[in-house]
């Protein structure tokens, strides 16, 4: 019998076809809403909203030269979601707790920005072909979008965590910056990290590599105004051997990389003797129950398969390591392997990624 091949007298358990059935639209009823949140992000609805207190749709379209009738049915599918809160239909709000995922960008737990990028047909194309020859897409082929989407991901907590918990807990690193130090981010994407450095510790040099050339773009219009910054359109390979570095980042990207391992070994090279490199990576095991306590695992992999594997597996000698392929006991591993001796797991407060110290 074929695999899913239903014979005459095979009967379904009801309560099981209801959870299936629920399960599936919910993913469903997840896409349309991801739509909506981009339309009330990319219109500054939340940022109207945000504040306002209970507007109606009229209310709304004075405010923001929208059409009244479309904000109609978006406020009342966003109440419907539970991201506005509405007893009536006629007048809706955004709580504040709300307005600090949704409408502010400064905060940590702003997720908004997120759903910047809608994939364009071809990038799904090109995703399916990739199930048939095991060649993923880079990140640029994934479409412009994909680095606005990336930034928006880790913007925030980056934001919130990097000058002042992250770097102080580094042993000595604080000290180097001050002083002025040499520091390459490998896999700098649209610049946040070294923009965030550059301000907190101008003393310092600081050199971003990226090979997606749409990221660079980002990263080189927004860190214009740093003459301490050199951005390059440049794979981590590249990273020259000078043995000078006091610092280096991989800040959540080493597993988006074809070979890490070759990327390792050009980080053993760059850095200096005495010098840190901190290794920001997703929050995984290796045991498949231990996963299944996150309650954005489906999500995790669906990101994976659209995005992190895609980009891992995008050369025919790749790694695959994907979103979750860096847990501590690879990542521990595998500095070793590159010629590290010291490695310590940090985990800050931040929800999605824990943070290795590793020194030569």
């Amino acid at each position: 019998m074929l695999i899913g091949e239903q014979t005459p007298e095979q009967e379904l358990d009801p309560d099981l076809l209801g959870m299936y059935t629920f399960a599936t639209w919910g993913y469903k009823q997840g896409e349309m809403v991801s739509l909506m949140i981009h339309l009330g992000h990319r219109l500054g609805i939340y940022e109207v909203l945000d504040g306002a207190g209970p507007v109606t749709a009229a209310d709304l379209a004075e405010r923001t030269g929208l059409h009244g009738r479309w904000l109609l049915e978006w406020l009342r599918g966003q109440a419907a979601a539970r991201l506005l809160v509405s007893e009536d239909g006629e007048a809706f709000l955004l709580e504040p707790e709300a307005a600090a995922v949704l409408a502010r960008p400064g905060e940590r737990s702003y997720a908004a920005g997120v759903f910047s990028n809608i994939r364009p047909p071809e990038v799904v194309d090109a995703l399916a072909d990739a199930f048939r020859t095991g060649i993923g897409v880079t990140y640029d082929g994934q479409g412009e979008g994909a680095a606005h989407q990336t930034d928006a991901v880790l913007g925030p907590m980056a934001r919130a965590l990097m000058v002042p918990v992250i770097v102080p807990a580094l042993e000595g690193v604080a000290e180097k910056l001050t002083a002025g130090a040499r520091v390459a981010d490998v896999g700098c994407g649209a610049g946040t990290v070294l923009g965030l450095l550059a301000e907190a510790f101008p003393a310092s040099t600081y050199v971003g590599y990226d090979p997606s050339h749409h990221a660079v773009d980002l990263a080189v219009e927004r860190l214009s105004g740093f003459d301490n910054v050199e951005v390059l359109a440049r794979f981590g390979e590249e990273l020259p051997p000078t043995g000078d570095f006091d610092l280096i980042l991989t800040m959540d990207c080493l597993h988006d990389m074809p070979r890490p391992d070759i990327v390792m070994a050009a980080i053993r090279e760059a850095i200096a003797p005495d010098g840190t490199w901190l290794i920001k990576d997703i929050k995984s095991s290796a045991d498949w129950t231990a996963n299944r306590r996150n309650p954005m695992l489906a999500m995790m992999y669906a990101t994976s398969v659209a995005s992190c594997l895609s980009s891992a597996m995008s050369a025919p000698d790749s790694l695959g390591l994907g979103t979750l392929g860096l847990n501590p006991d690879v990542a521990e591993r595998m500095t070793a392997e590159s010629g590290f001796t010291r490695f310590t797991c940090h985990d800050f407060d931040d929800p999605v990624n824990l943070y290795y110290e590793v020194r030569p």
